[in-house]
């Protein structure tokens, strides 16, 4: 584990506690509600939510899809325990902590993988994307979300948190998508600059 993910880790552990109280837990809640307007998944889907958080997407789309299993991987171990004490689905949804760059999962196994609000953090965003490439089955769903405002640089650096945050323009989002085997399929703002990618896994 690089320096910058283990501070990333110390950061959201620290955060984990009080995480569902705070200011951002109501904005994502409400990119939630707006990216299930763009989400297509088969009635029994498998579906992986990368960097979960306390798991209130996953929560939200047991709801909404009411055959889905779903798995919920994020880095902070005390964000993982969040999760599984607030899991209303515990037969469908389960909670791991791991990272994003080594994913403790099976090759080909998920109708669609969800990250919000997590890709920004990542110090190799390639591996990222060549890991989700890997545990997609070949025509499945990677929902990408994250900020990105116009007036920036494509690969635009903020030191918000530890090892700082890094933003991509859909020009490169589409480039790093093909690299690692992802198709764009469209972009949509969801809320203010928070951008929706969607890409699909080449059969």
């Amino acid at each position: 584990m690089t320096n910058n993910t283990s501070l990333k880790q110390t950061f959201f552990d620290r955060w984990a506690p009080s995480y569902d109280w705070l200011f951002p837990s109501v904005v994502y809640q409400a990119i939630h509600q707006r990216l299930l307007e763009y989400v297509n998944l088969p009635t029994s889907a498998n579906v992986l939510d990368l960097g979960c958080g306390t798991g209130k997407l996953l929560n939200r789309l047991a709801v909404n899809f009411p055959n889905l299993q779903g798995t919920g991987l994020d880095l902070s171990s005390e964000m993982i325990s969040q999760a599984n004490s607030r899991n209303r689905y515990p037969q469908r949804l389960i909670f791991v902590s791991g990272n994003a760059e080594e994913m403790p999962l099976e090759n080909d196994v998920f109708d669609a993988v969800f990250n919000t609000i997590s890709f920004l953090h990542y110090p190799d965003p390639p591996q990222v994307l060549n890991e989700v490439n890997r545990v997609l089955r070949p025509g499945g769903y990677f929902y990408l979300v994250d900020s990105y405002f116009k007036w920036q640089d494509e690969f635009q650096y903020l030191s918000i948190s530890p090892g700082g945050l890094n933003l991509y323009s859909p020009i490169a989002r589409e480039k790093l998508g093909k690299e690692a085997g992802l198709n764009l399929q469209a972009n949509y703002y969801l809320l203010g600059a928070v951008l929706l990618t969607i890409f699909t896994k080449q059969l």
